[in-house]
Protein backbone atom coordinates (compact mmCIF):
# COMPACT_ATOMS: atom_id res chain seq x y z
CA UNK A 1 0.00 0.00 0.00
CA UNK A 2 1.32 3.68 -0.86
CA UNK A 3 3.01 5.53 2.20
CA UNK A 4 3.87 8.72 2.47
CA UNK A 5 2.04 12.53 2.54
CA UNK A 6 3.03 13.71 -1.08
CA UNK A 7 -0.06 15.68 -2.41
CA UNK A 8 -1.80 15.61 -5.62
CA UNK A 9 -0.89 18.92 -6.99
CA UNK A 10 2.30 18.33 -8.30
CA UNK A 11 2.59 15.20 -11.68
CA UNK A 12 2.59 12.04 -9.54
CA UNK A 13 5.15 9.54 -11.32
CA UNK A 14 5.35 5.73 -10.17
CA UNK A 15 8.80 4.58 -10.24
CA UNK A 16 8.29 0.78 -11.25
CA UNK A 17 12.06 0.43 -10.58
CA UNK A 18 15.16 2.92 -10.06
CA UNK A 19 18.78 2.73 -10.72
CA UNK A 20 20.84 0.61 -8.24
CA UNK A 21 23.06 1.70 -5.24
CA UNK A 22 24.44 5.43 -5.20
CA UNK A 23 22.57 5.85 -8.37
CA UNK A 24 18.80 5.55 -6.82
CA UNK A 25 20.09 8.67 -5.33
CA UNK A 26 20.65 10.94 -8.61
CA UNK A 27 17.96 9.31 -10.13
CA UNK A 28 15.14 10.83 -7.43
CA UNK A 29 16.53 13.84 -6.81
CA UNK A 30 16.56 14.95 -10.96
CA UNK A 31 12.79 13.59 -10.51
CA UNK A 32 12.12 15.83 -7.62
CA UNK A 33 14.13 18.62 -8.77
CA UNK A 34 11.53 19.01 -11.76
CA UNK A 35 8.98 19.20 -9.17
CA UNK A 36 7.18 15.89 -9.81
CA UNK A 37 5.87 13.87 -6.72
CA UNK A 38 7.15 10.42 -6.51
CA UNK A 39 6.42 7.13 -5.74
CA UNK A 40 9.25 4.67 -5.30
CA UNK A 41 8.29 1.02 -5.80
CA UNK A 42 10.63 -1.21 -2.99
CA UNK A 43 10.19 -4.46 -4.67
CA UNK A 44 13.13 -4.04 -6.79
CA UNK A 45 15.23 -1.91 -4.61
CA UNK A 46 18.68 -4.04 -3.18
CA UNK A 47 18.50 -1.68 0.42
CA UNK A 48 14.37 -0.87 0.81
CA UNK A 49 15.08 -0.06 4.45
CA UNK A 50 17.73 2.21 3.60
CA UNK A 51 15.71 3.44 0.64
CA UNK A 52 12.94 4.44 3.47
CA UNK A 53 15.41 5.83 6.13
CA UNK A 54 16.78 8.18 3.68
CA UNK A 55 13.89 9.20 1.54
CA UNK A 56 11.06 9.52 3.83
CA UNK A 57 9.22 12.91 4.00
CA UNK A 58 10.13 13.28 0.50
CA UNK A 59 9.18 10.08 -1.74
CA UNK A 60 6.13 7.88 -1.40
CA UNK A 61 6.62 4.38 -1.28
CA UNK A 62 4.98 1.36 -2.61
CA UNK A 63 5.90 -2.65 -2.49
CA UNK A 64 4.63 -4.81 -5.38
CA UNK A 65 6.24 -7.03 -8.13
CA UNK A 66 6.18 -4.39 -11.43
CA UNK A 67 5.81 -7.70 -13.56
CA UNK A 68 2.56 -9.19 -12.14
CA UNK A 69 0.12 -7.11 -14.51
CA UNK A 70 -2.44 -7.44 -11.53
CA UNK A 71 -0.14 -6.32 -8.62
CA UNK A 72 0.82 -3.40 -11.35
CA UNK A 73 -3.36 -2.14 -11.98
CA UNK A 74 -3.96 -2.28 -8.51
CA UNK A 75 -1.45 -0.33 -7.50
CA UNK A 76 -2.44 2.30 -10.35
CA UNK A 77 -6.13 2.61 -9.44
CA UNK A 78 -5.31 2.45 -5.60
CA UNK A 79 -7.59 4.75 -3.87
CA UNK A 80 -8.55 6.46 -6.92
CA UNK A 81 -5.80 8.19 -7.80
CA UNK A 82 -3.73 7.24 -10.14
CA UNK A 83 -0.31 8.48 -11.75
CA UNK A 84 0.55 11.41 -14.45
CA UNK A 85 3.38 9.50 -15.26
CA UNK A 86 5.04 5.71 -15.12
CA UNK A 87 8.71 4.89 -15.26
CA UNK A 88 10.51 1.32 -16.08
CA UNK A 89 14.05 0.37 -16.39
CA UNK A 90 13.92 -3.13 -16.75
CA UNK A 91 11.04 -2.73 -19.18
CA UNK A 92 8.17 -4.02 -17.61
CA UNK A 93 5.12 -5.05 -20.01
CA UNK A 94 2.40 -2.82 -20.47
CA UNK A 95 -0.29 -4.25 -22.32
CA UNK A 96 -4.06 -2.81 -22.86
CA UNK A 97 -5.47 -3.59 -19.37
CA UNK A 98 -2.82 -1.76 -17.65
CA UNK A 99 -3.92 1.25 -20.03
CA UNK A 100 -7.41 0.59 -19.94
CA UNK A 101 -7.24 1.21 -15.68
CA UNK A 102 -4.76 3.49 -15.81
CA UNK A 103 -6.28 5.87 -17.88
CA UNK A 104 -9.75 5.52 -16.14
CA UNK A 105 -11.48 9.11 -16.20
CA UNK A 106 -12.96 8.31 -12.68
CA UNK A 107 -9.27 8.48 -11.40
CA UNK A 108 -7.95 11.78 -9.72
CA UNK A 109 -4.75 11.81 -11.92
CA UNK A 110 -5.06 9.90 -15.63
CA UNK A 111 -1.80 8.71 -16.98
CA UNK A 112 -0.06 10.41 -19.62
CA UNK A 113 3.30 9.39 -19.89
CA UNK A 114 5.79 6.36 -19.98
CA UNK A 115 9.23 6.94 -19.18
CA UNK A 116 11.60 4.21 -20.27
CA UNK A 117 15.41 4.50 -18.82
CA UNK A 118 16.88 2.63 -21.84
CA UNK A 119 16.63 1.96 -25.26
CA UNK A 120 13.82 0.16 -27.15
CA UNK A 121 10.06 0.44 -26.06
CA UNK A 122 9.10 -3.10 -26.92
CA UNK A 123 7.57 -3.79 -23.53
CA UNK A 124 4.82 -1.54 -24.42
CA UNK A 125 1.72 -2.40 -26.56
CA UNK A 126 1.91 0.67 -28.67
CA UNK A 127 -1.71 0.43 -30.22
CA UNK A 128 -3.15 0.88 -26.75
CA UNK A 129 -0.92 3.91 -26.01
CA UNK A 130 -1.84 5.12 -29.12
CA UNK A 131 -5.82 4.51 -28.31
CA UNK A 132 -5.66 6.21 -24.87
CA UNK A 133 -3.47 9.03 -25.75
CA UNK A 134 -0.27 7.85 -23.36
CA UNK A 135 3.31 9.31 -24.78
CA UNK A 136 6.00 6.72 -24.83
CA UNK A 137 9.42 8.22 -24.67
CA UNK A 138 12.84 6.30 -23.88
CA UNK A 139 16.63 6.85 -23.93
CA UNK A 140 18.29 5.36 -27.40
CA UNK A 141 21.98 5.44 -26.98
CA UNK A 142 22.42 5.94 -23.73
CA UNK A 143 23.28 2.25 -23.49
CA UNK A 144 25.35 2.71 -26.70
CA UNK A 145 29.25 1.96 -25.90
CA UNK A 146 28.15 -0.44 -22.67
CA UNK A 147 26.33 -2.82 -25.21
CA UNK A 148 29.17 -2.65 -27.74
CA UNK A 149 31.59 -3.03 -25.26
CA UNK A 150 29.35 -6.09 -23.96
CA UNK A 151 29.25 -7.73 -27.58
CA UNK A 152 33.32 -7.49 -27.96
CA UNK A 153 33.42 -9.23 -24.23
CA UNK A 154 31.11 -12.01 -25.57
CA UNK A 155 33.20 -11.55 -29.24
CA UNK A 156 36.50 -12.32 -27.25
CA UNK A 157 35.05 -14.75 -24.87
CA UNK A 158 33.70 -17.37 -27.40
CA UNK A 159 36.76 -16.92 -30.19
CA UNK A 160 39.12 -17.65 -27.55
CA UNK A 161 36.73 -20.84 -26.07
CA UNK A 162 37.50 -19.09 -22.07
CA UNK A 163 33.95 -20.51 -20.91
CA UNK A 164 35.53 -24.07 -21.56
CA UNK A 165 38.92 -23.16 -20.70
CA UNK A 166 38.03 -22.08 -17.48
CA UNK A 167 35.74 -25.53 -16.89
CA UNK A 168 39.03 -27.35 -17.34
CA UNK A 169 41.19 -25.10 -15.46
CA UNK A 170 38.50 -25.61 -12.11
CA UNK A 171 38.62 -29.04 -12.74
CA UNK A 172 42.30 -29.14 -12.63
CA UNK A 173 42.48 -30.35 -15.97
CA UNK A 174 45.59 -29.08 -18.08
CA UNK A 175 43.63 -28.93 -21.51
CA UNK A 176 45.30 -27.77 -24.01
CA UNK A 177 43.01 -27.01 -27.35
CA UNK A 178 42.74 -29.42 -30.01
CA UNK A 179 43.20 -26.28 -32.57
CA UNK A 180 44.76 -23.21 -32.01
CA UNK A 181 42.13 -20.18 -32.06
CA UNK A 182 42.05 -18.10 -35.22
CA UNK A 183 43.39 -13.78 -34.59
CA UNK A 184 40.66 -11.82 -34.63
CA UNK A 185 42.27 -10.27 -37.57
CA UNK A 186 41.19 -13.42 -39.81
CA UNK A 187 37.84 -13.36 -38.45
CA UNK A 188 34.57 -11.54 -40.59
CA UNK A 189 32.39 -9.58 -37.92
CA UNK A 190 28.68 -9.77 -39.55
CA UNK A 191 26.64 -7.02 -37.40
CA UNK A 192 23.18 -6.91 -38.16
CA UNK A 193 21.76 -3.59 -37.34
CA UNK A 194 24.01 -0.59 -37.92
CA UNK A 195 22.29 1.63 -35.23
CA UNK A 196 24.06 3.12 -32.66
CA UNK A 197 25.06 0.29 -30.91
CA UNK A 198 25.85 -1.61 -34.38
CA UNK A 199 28.14 1.11 -34.89
CA UNK A 200 30.25 1.50 -31.91
CA UNK A 201 30.59 -2.48 -32.17
CA UNK A 202 31.97 -2.12 -35.82
CA UNK A 203 34.64 1.06 -34.96
CA UNK A 204 35.97 -1.37 -32.01
CA UNK A 205 36.12 -4.64 -34.12
CA UNK A 206 37.53 -2.74 -36.80
CA UNK A 207 39.95 -1.28 -34.54
CA UNK A 208 41.20 -5.14 -33.19
CA UNK A 209 41.94 -5.94 -37.10
CA UNK A 210 38.78 -7.71 -37.72
CA UNK A 211 36.72 -7.38 -40.97
CA UNK A 212 33.55 -6.08 -40.44
CA UNK A 213 30.24 -6.35 -42.63
CA UNK A 214 26.99 -5.14 -41.64
CA UNK A 215 23.19 -4.65 -42.68
CA UNK A 216 20.91 -1.42 -42.13
CA UNK A 217 18.49 -2.02 -39.11
CA UNK A 218 16.02 -0.72 -41.00
CA UNK A 219 14.08 -3.53 -42.39
CA UNK A 220 13.64 -1.76 -45.66
CA UNK A 221 17.03 -2.26 -45.98
CA UNK A 222 17.77 -5.41 -43.97
CA UNK A 223 16.15 -7.23 -47.03
CA UNK A 224 15.36 -11.19 -47.31
CA UNK A 225 18.45 -11.09 -50.00
CA UNK A 226 21.05 -9.41 -47.34
CA UNK A 227 20.46 -11.11 -44.70
CA UNK A 228 21.65 -15.06 -46.23
CA UNK A 229 24.48 -13.18 -47.62
CA UNK A 230 25.97 -12.06 -43.63
CA UNK A 231 25.21 -15.03 -42.47
CA UNK A 232 26.86 -16.93 -44.89
CA UNK A 233 30.09 -15.10 -45.10
CA UNK A 234 30.57 -14.07 -41.35
CA UNK A 235 32.37 -15.62 -38.87
CA UNK A 236 30.60 -14.15 -36.06
CA UNK A 237 27.49 -12.58 -36.14
CA UNK A 238 26.28 -10.04 -33.92
CA UNK A 239 22.41 -8.64 -33.72
CA UNK A 240 21.57 -5.20 -32.48
CA UNK A 241 17.75 -4.78 -34.17
CA UNK A 242 14.60 -3.65 -32.56
CA UNK A 243 11.69 -5.98 -31.74
CA UNK A 244 9.20 -5.42 -34.67
CA UNK A 245 7.07 -7.26 -36.45
CA UNK A 246 9.44 -7.31 -39.64
CA UNK A 247 12.42 -8.83 -36.82
CA UNK A 248 10.58 -10.85 -34.55
CA UNK A 249 12.07 -14.49 -35.31
CA UNK A 250 13.86 -13.26 -37.95
CA UNK A 251 17.09 -16.01 -37.26
CA UNK A 252 15.42 -19.32 -37.35
CA UNK A 253 16.53 -22.88 -38.39
CA UNK A 254 16.95 -22.07 -41.92
CA UNK A 255 18.68 -18.90 -41.05
CA UNK A 256 21.12 -20.48 -38.59
CA UNK A 257 21.76 -23.47 -40.99
CA UNK A 258 23.74 -20.77 -43.73
CA UNK A 259 26.23 -19.67 -41.09
CA UNK A 260 29.78 -20.88 -42.01
CA UNK A 261 31.29 -24.14 -40.13
CA UNK A 262 32.69 -23.05 -36.84
CA UNK A 263 30.64 -19.47 -36.66
CA UNK A 264 29.35 -17.96 -33.20
CA UNK A 265 25.95 -15.83 -32.65
CA UNK A 266 25.90 -12.86 -30.38
CA UNK A 267 22.59 -11.46 -29.10
CA UNK A 268 22.38 -8.60 -27.30
CA UNK A 269 19.44 -6.94 -29.03
CA UNK A 270 15.43 -8.54 -28.36
CA UNK A 271 15.14 -12.61 -27.47
CA UNK A 272 12.00 -12.51 -29.90
CA UNK A 273 14.38 -11.82 -32.46
CA UNK A 274 16.01 -15.50 -32.39
CA UNK A 275 14.31 -18.50 -32.16
CA UNK A 276 15.35 -20.12 -29.06
CA UNK A 277 14.05 -23.46 -29.75
CA UNK A 278 16.05 -23.36 -32.89
CA UNK A 279 19.10 -22.14 -31.85
CA UNK A 280 19.44 -24.63 -28.80
CA UNK A 281 18.93 -27.79 -31.54
CA UNK A 282 21.71 -26.25 -33.41
CA UNK A 283 24.03 -26.02 -30.36
CA UNK A 284 23.21 -29.90 -29.37
CA UNK A 285 23.64 -30.69 -33.27
CA UNK A 286 27.81 -31.69 -33.51
CA UNK A 287 27.11 -31.60 -37.29
CA UNK A 288 25.21 -28.16 -37.21
CA UNK A 289 27.86 -25.09 -38.41
CA UNK A 290 27.06 -22.94 -35.67
CA UNK A 291 28.96 -23.97 -32.67
CA UNK A 292 29.07 -21.50 -30.15
CA UNK A 293 25.78 -18.64 -29.22
CA UNK A 294 26.25 -15.61 -26.46
CA UNK A 295 22.82 -14.82 -25.67
CA UNK A 296 21.80 -11.57 -22.99
CA UNK A 297 18.10 -11.37 -24.26
CA UNK A 298 15.33 -13.73 -24.16
CA UNK A 299 12.13 -14.25 -24.75
CA UNK A 300 11.35 -14.75 -21.33
CA UNK A 301 13.37 -12.45 -18.89
CA UNK A 302 12.86 -11.97 -15.08
CA UNK A 303 10.70 -13.75 -12.87
CA UNK A 304 9.58 -15.87 -16.12
CA UNK A 305 13.31 -16.30 -17.08
CA UNK A 306 13.17 -19.49 -19.44
CA UNK A 307 15.18 -20.98 -22.33
CA UNK A 308 15.60 -23.98 -24.02
CA UNK A 309 19.52 -23.19 -23.71
CA UNK A 310 19.61 -23.98 -20.14
CA UNK A 311 23.04 -26.42 -19.88
CA UNK A 312 24.36 -26.44 -22.75
CA UNK A 313 27.91 -25.90 -22.91
CA UNK A 314 28.44 -23.95 -26.08
CA UNK A 315 25.75 -21.33 -25.02
CA UNK A 316 27.22 -18.33 -23.20
CA UNK A 317 24.20 -16.96 -21.38
CA UNK A 318 23.91 -13.46 -19.03
CA UNK A 319 20.73 -11.97 -17.82
CA UNK A 320 19.97 -9.11 -20.31
CA UNK A 321 22.84 -7.26 -18.47
CA UNK A 322 24.99 -6.04 -21.58
CA UNK A 323 23.51 -2.17 -21.14
CA UNK A 324 24.13 -1.89 -17.20
CA UNK A 325 27.68 -0.24 -16.60
CA UNK A 326 27.35 3.10 -14.23
CA UNK A 327 27.92 5.47 -16.79
CA UNK A 328 25.06 4.26 -19.56
CA UNK A 329 22.40 3.69 -16.47
CA UNK A 330 23.15 7.64 -15.19
CA UNK A 331 22.83 8.66 -18.68
CA UNK A 332 19.28 6.60 -19.00
CA UNK A 333 17.91 7.54 -15.67
CA UNK A 334 18.70 11.40 -15.57
CA UNK A 335 17.77 11.26 -19.28
CA UNK A 336 14.41 9.47 -18.51
CA UNK A 337 13.86 11.82 -15.88
CA UNK A 338 14.20 14.87 -18.37
CA UNK A 339 11.97 13.76 -20.86
CA UNK A 340 8.97 12.47 -18.41
CA UNK A 341 8.79 16.32 -17.00
CA UNK A 342 8.94 17.87 -20.03
CA UNK A 343 6.34 15.46 -21.53
CA UNK A 344 4.08 16.57 -18.35
CA UNK A 345 4.77 20.31 -18.64
CA UNK A 346 4.18 19.88 -22.22
CA UNK A 347 7.60 20.79 -23.73
CA UNK A 348 7.97 17.94 -25.96
CA UNK A 349 10.23 19.65 -28.55
CA UNK A 350 13.67 16.89 -28.45
CA UNK A 351 12.22 14.49 -26.46
CA UNK A 352 12.23 11.22 -28.00
CA UNK A 353 8.80 9.53 -28.17
CA UNK A 354 8.12 6.38 -29.37
CA UNK A 355 4.69 6.91 -29.28
CA UNK A 356 3.77 11.50 -29.30
CA UNK A 357 1.44 12.51 -26.54
CA UNK A 358 -1.79 13.46 -27.94
CA UNK A 359 -5.51 13.91 -26.59
CA UNK A 360 -6.89 10.13 -26.17
CA UNK A 361 -10.21 9.69 -27.85
CA UNK A 362 -13.44 10.61 -26.21
CA UNK A 363 -11.60 11.47 -22.93
CA UNK A 364 -12.63 14.81 -22.66
CA UNK A 365 -8.55 15.68 -21.50
CA UNK A 366 -6.96 17.87 -23.51
CA UNK A 367 -3.16 16.64 -23.78
CA UNK A 368 -0.19 18.83 -22.15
Amino acid sequence: MTEGGNGTERGRVLLLDVAPGELLGRELERLLGHGLALTLNLRRVADPAGARAAWAGRVDFTDFDPFDESALIAETVRDGRGYHAVKSRAGVPLRAAFFTAATDPRLANRLRVVGRAGAGTDHVEQAAAVRHGVAVTHTPGSNAVAVAEFALAQLLALTRDLPAHNATAHNGDWRAPAAPARALSELTLGIAGLGRIGRALAERATALGMNVQALSRRPAEASARSLPVLLATSDVVSLHLPLTAHTRGMIGRAELALMRPGAILLNTARGGIVDEQALADALRDPAHPLAAAAVDTFEHEHAAFSSPLFGLPNALLTPHVAGMTRSAMATAALHCADHIAALLAGRPDGVPVAIPLRRAEGSGEPGP
